[in-house]
């Protein structure tokens, strides 16, 4: 897509992420509505395209992404999930010549073997590790990684991430799998996570790979009697697990600031399509960090207005 026919009518962004009833992903929504704000002033637009649900991901991301492409996309925004199944379909993005941005999940590494422009947001790899690590200093060197999306690659790298950095901290770490329909169920994950600290007593930690499923690990140490025994973290936040921060009830919560993940990418796309600015940072990091009792109350300022 030119320059000159895009600063006439402007830039037409397309976005790819989660469903919007998913708590983390309408933080990352809010950001690229609110970058959308610039993107319309200038006659364009930011179309947001999510799954009905996760039970097939790659193939229902691939397939939105064609959409995408279908409906005259001057740029593409996407998570690079299920490379295997996502890749395919990224390509058709680039050899179409549209400006393409990488972001949530896939790294670097997706955004060079795809040709985009970018990747903007955190490391999947790191934001396991850093609870990990979180956990070991914390002497729980007993920790299980709570994965309800198996077969996803930013979800597979958070549990590697975390059970090296148990393991490098001189513990001992596992990946409890549950069938994708599972993820956000609060009553399967629950009474999965019960059943698993009831035969596995040594266990000191759980992490979670998202806010949804970290409120029901909670639920599932409560039912399991292990309250105050077994500690949780998990990735993203919401206002009540920054409450259960506050309270004792969890103990962290990994942040990759989805907010900034949909802002930055709507923004380096509309500058490139419409006035070919590039950045020329490809790996812009916007996590992870580690929310605790030490700085949960500035946190929770964030969420109030919506934006973390």
């Amino acid at each position: 897509m030119g320059v000159s026919s895009a600063m006439a009518d402007g830039a037409n962004i397309f976005v790819v992420g989660g469903k919007p009833d998913d708590p983390f992903w309408s933080i990352v929504k809010r950001g690229a509505e609110d970058a959308g704000k610039v993107v319309e002033a200038q006659g364009g637009s930011v179309t947001w395209l999510g799954p009905q649900n996760y039970d097939n991901l790659g193939v229902d991301a691939a397939e939105l992404i064609r959409q995408a492409i279908d409906q005259g996309a001057d740029a593409i925004v996407g998570p690079d999930w299920v490379p295997e199944a996502m890749d395919p379909a990224f390509k058709q993005v680039v050899d179409a010549g549209i400006p393409l941005v990488i972001f949530n999940a896939g790294g670097i590494e997706a955004a060079d073997r795809l040709g985009a422009m970018n990747y903007v947001g955190s490391n999947d790899y790191l934001s396991g590790k850093a609870a990990g690590t979180y956990f070991a200093k914390k002497d729980l060197k007993n920790a299980v990684c709570l994965n309800t999306l198996p077969g996803a690659a930013n979800i597979e790298a958070f549990c590697k991430g975390m059970i090296d950095g148990v393991t490098e901290g001189g513990g001992v770490d596992s990946a409890l799998p549950l069938p994708a329909t599972s993820f956000g169920s609060a009553t399967a994950v629950a009474q999965a996570l019960k059943a698993h600290l009831l035969q596995n007593p040594d266990i000191k930690a759980v992490f979670a790979i998202g806010n949804v499923d970290t409120n029901s690990a909670v639920n599932g140490v409560t039912q399991a009697g292990k309250q105050g025994q077994v500690q949780v973290c998990g990735m993203n936040m919401d206002e009540t697990i920054l409450n259960n921060i506050k309270s004792g009830t969890q103990l962290c919560a990994v942040d990759q600031q989805g907010y900034l993940q949909g802002y930055l990418a709507v923004s380096i796309l509309n500058g490139k399509v419409n006035y070919g600015l590039t950045v020329p940072t490809r790996e812009i990091l916007t996590g992870p960090g580690v929310i605790d009792k030490s700085n949960v109350d500035a946190t929770l300022e964030g969420v109030k207005a919506g934006a973390r």
